[in-house]
């Protein structure tokens, strides 16, 4: 697994300092390259800057949730592929229905072991190393939009 992992572009989005250093120290040992950012709005630009592979954000951040980033991220044409795992320290049906409903590949609930971390990159891993065939397509990430409809992938 470490070879699949060598060179991933990670993005983890928090306002926990300490889940995002944690994330990083373990996804950086693996191979991976880590991309952080405190809130929704850091990462909008530092998404369309760095193309991440795979983000994992956190659902309770303030000024743009995890939810809301979630939505733009699926609703953008360039990056609706990329997979979006969310993180919460919640484990309610309705926040992983919510997730769903606003494009999430997936659900982790914090704290979350190594184990729990790198089984989601095994499993997201392979199609997020596709071929990118936008990549010379302009990559602006709307700022502002309602909840789309899910797509199943």
């Amino acid at each position: 697994m470490e070879e699949q992992l060598n060179g991933l572009k990670v993005m983890v989005i928090d306002d926990s300092n300490t889940i995002r250093r944690t994330a990083e120290t373990l996804l950086s040992k693996a191979g991976c390259e880590v991309i952080t950012a405190i809130d929704g709005f850091d990462s909008l630009s530092k998404i369309a800057d760095t193309k991440p592979d795979i983000i994992f954000v956190d659902i309770m951040m303030p000024r743009l949730d995890g939810y809301q980033t979630c939505a733009l991220i699926k609703n953008n044409s360039h990056f609706k592929f990329t997979p979006v795992i969310m993180l919460s320290s919640k484990d309610g049906l309705f926040d992983k229905a919510k997730g769903r409903i606003v494009g999430a590949d997936d659900y982790l609930t914090k704290p979350f072991s190594k184990a729990e971390l790198f089984e989601a990159l095994e499993r997201f891993a392979p199609r997020a190393t596709a071929p990118d065939s936008t990549a010379e397509q302009t990559t602006d990430i709307p700022d502002g939009g309602a909840y789309g409809e899910s797509t199943d992938h």
